[in-house]
């Protein structure tokens, strides 16, 4: 069966940095689309971020210009770093694997999600 593990969440403060990390535990995801969402209390789960097999990615407006989303196949492990972190961006962060290669912003996109790591950010 198909696992994604996150890593690296925790509580900062405003204007801090993390580097979340989402460990696949098959190879066969390095030619597919990743993606990070998050979700906080009481709302909908919210697309942050996707990444294509050849690097090529996508931002929400909210996380543009603050947060990069990478790739390094040989460890089959996405990355998101987030910088300048806001009260706002306080969330459970998931990642997210496609069955396909192209980017998707729709949760209902993606076929397999880790368990989520919490991320929060004091003002």
């Amino acid at each position: 069966q198909v696992q994604l593990v996150e890593s690296g969440g925790g509580l900062v403060q405003t204007g801090d940095s993390l580097r979340l990390s989402c460990a696949a535990s098959e190879g066969t995801f390095s030619s597919k689309a990743m993606a990070w969402f998050r979700q906080a209390p009481g709302q909908e789960r919210e697309f942050v971020a996707a990444i294509a097999w050849f690097g090529g990615a996508t931002y929400s407006r909210s996380v543009q210009g603050r947060f990069t989303i990478s790739r390094d196949t040989a460890k089959n492990t996405v990355y998101l770093q987030m910088n300048s972190l806001k009260p706002e961006d306080t969330a459970v962060y998931y990642c997210a694997a496609s069955s396909g290669v192209r980017i998707e912003t729709l949760p209902s996109r993606y076929d397999y999600w880790g368990q989520g790591t919490q991320v929060t950010v004091s003002s």
